[in-house]
């Protein structure tokens, strides 16, 4: 690592993305400039003035404390562009809209210094494309620096490189979002929507598609695709509503515009029911209604079929809650597959098609296996990626039914498997000394640099264990300070002289 610090950042937009990016920066310290368009006369500053009150009463908390405000000054891009030469980092938050990116990287170039990076947070847009629109002296410190929402809680940054991009820098940067930031980073290639938001969507589009196949309720959906298998509270639907279904409309627009070729383009369209409440406003949360809508004290939940709200009705088929306490994946998935219930299929279904999908763009969208399955932990809340979950199943009986499934006209798309999913031999894509990666055809191992190797306990996916020994490491490391049933204190003495 070089002697690169960042102690001052530039944030050009003070939207939702913008402000809350300023205040978790300044919530580790960090001083912050943040942007956004002049306002009146009276107050040229008034813009990002009321996005940083704003984040004060924002839900969940985006701030550690409000004296953290103190650490972002306000600025507006008319007046006050030569605040870029002190940041040691710029993150472009704008609209994800070319043009008006564009734009901005015009005007902020002359102004920028010769040793600070420029990041995009950009959410989907090709970095290859924004990088084409900035100086070539500044294309070599450009990269995307996708945050996801809320910045504070949600730990995934995908980092994306552009051809130029110094590649010791952007480890830098890497090694400063996990150490002073606390988040955890990906490496992403550069195409449409990356990893998380490419296999998250896809998630969703799926779901929505064999709902409405078999004739299912959306909060029967919910019930199902929640914790019961190991993702957040909100689900499918609720998910929705919480991230604004427009938004999830520009991001499905983007997927079907910009990925023409994939063998799934076809299902790249939300329901005409989901249309039809954006023509009407419904946009979800934000609006006050949407695929849900509180109405006194009840919860009410759109019925696709009438276009009307019911009171939920969330039960699950006994049979399907019985498969899913399950505690062994290989007998829980094998049960899925067999069970007729409506119920049952839609997991399956929804299951097989998201490892059908993940398989066949991993070598697009990821360098390796791990780097899918972490972007979908950190970036999605699910407690497994679809190749931990495939891989802890059965590999080989997965695969078999996924190909079955497919020669019978049951998945979304006819594309076969790649060959290295039907390797004989194969058992899974996480092993102790690494993840697949189709490019080399083997395993890679996990990054050396120097802010993963002060981990001493990295989070491990499903595969990456070495065998058990009789005690977990967290339980025999280092000298006890103090122990009960609960919790165990203890210290490395080399490392934390004077602990104690």
């Amino acid at each position: 690592m070089n002697k690169f610090r960042i102690q001052r950042v530039a944030v050009l937009g003070a939207g939702v993305m913008g402000a809350q990016i300023a205040g978790h920066l300044a919530n580790a310290g960090i001083s912050v400039d943040l942007f956004d368009l002049p306002g009146p006369a009276e107050d040229r500053n008034q813009i990002v003035s009321t996005a940083l009150q704003r984040l004060k009463k924002l839900e969940p908390a985006p701030l550690a404390s409000s004296a953290v405000l103190g650490l972002i000054r306000p600025n507006n891009f008319d007046d006050h562009l030569h605040h870029l030469a002190e940041a040691q980092l710029i993150i472009e938050a704008v609209a994800e809209r070319m043009e008006i990116k564009r734009a901005l990287y015009a005007k902020i170039a002359p102004y920028c210094s010769t040793s600070a990076w420029i990041a995009s947070n950009t959410s989907g847009l090709s970095v290859r494309a924004l990088a084409a629109e900035i100086p070539p002296a500044l294309r070599p410190r450009f990269c995307g620096m996708h945050f996801f929402n809320p910045p504070r809680y949600m730990s995934l940054v995908e980092l994306i490189a552009c051809d130029e991009t110094r590649p010791e820098g952007l480890d830098t940067l890497e090694s400063w979002l996990v150490h002073t930031l606390g988040k955890s980073v990906i490496r992403a290639k550069d195409t449409p929507n990356f990893i998380a938001n490419r296999i998250g969507v896809f998630s969703l589009l799926a779901t929505m598609e064999h709902t409405q196949r078999l004739g299912l309720g959306l909060d029967t959906v919910d019930a199902l695709t929640g914790p019961r298998i190991g993702r957040p509270k909100s689900a499918c639907y609720r998910t929705v509503d919480v991230v604004g279904i427009d938004t999830l409309a520009h991001v499905v627009h983007t997927k079907r515009e910009q990925l023409r070729q994939d063998p799934w383009h076809g299902f790249f369209k939300l329901p005409i029911w989901i249309e039809k409440l954006i023509q009407e406003g419904a946009l979800g949360q934000k609006s006050g209604r949407g695929l849900y809508k509180k109405e006194g004290k009840d919860i009410l939940v759109l019925d696709y079929a009438t276009g009307q709200y019911r009171k939920t009705d969330s039960r699950i088929d006994p049979e399907v809650e019985k498969i899913l306490a399950l505690r062994q994946p290989a007998e829980k998935f094998a049960a899925l597959i067999q069970c007729p219930h409506p119920q049952a299929q839609l997991l399956w279904a929804t299951f097989r098609d998201v490892f059908h999908y993940s398989a066949v763009h991993l070598h697009e969208i990821a360098d390796n296996a791990r780097d899918l399955d972490l972007a979908m932990r950190w970036g999605f809340g699910w407690s497994h990626g679809p190749f931990e979950l495939w891989q802890a199943a059965g590999w080989a009986a997965i695969a078999q039914a996924i190909e079955a499934d497919r020669k019978a006209g049951k998945t979304l798309s006819d594309t076969a498997l790649p060959d290295w999913c039907l390797t004989p031999t194969r058992t899974g894509v996480h092993q102790p000394e690494g993840s697949w990666a189709p490019a080399i055809r083997a395993n890679r191992s996990r990054s050396h640099l120097e802010v993963y190797r002060r981990q001493l306990f990295p989070e491990l996916l499903v595969g990456e264990q070495a065998k058990p020994s009789t005690a977990p490491i967290s339980q025999t490391a280092g000298e006890t300070l103090y122990q009960n049933k609960e919790v165990r204190l203890w210290r490395l003495p080399d490392v934390d002289a004077g602990i104690g």
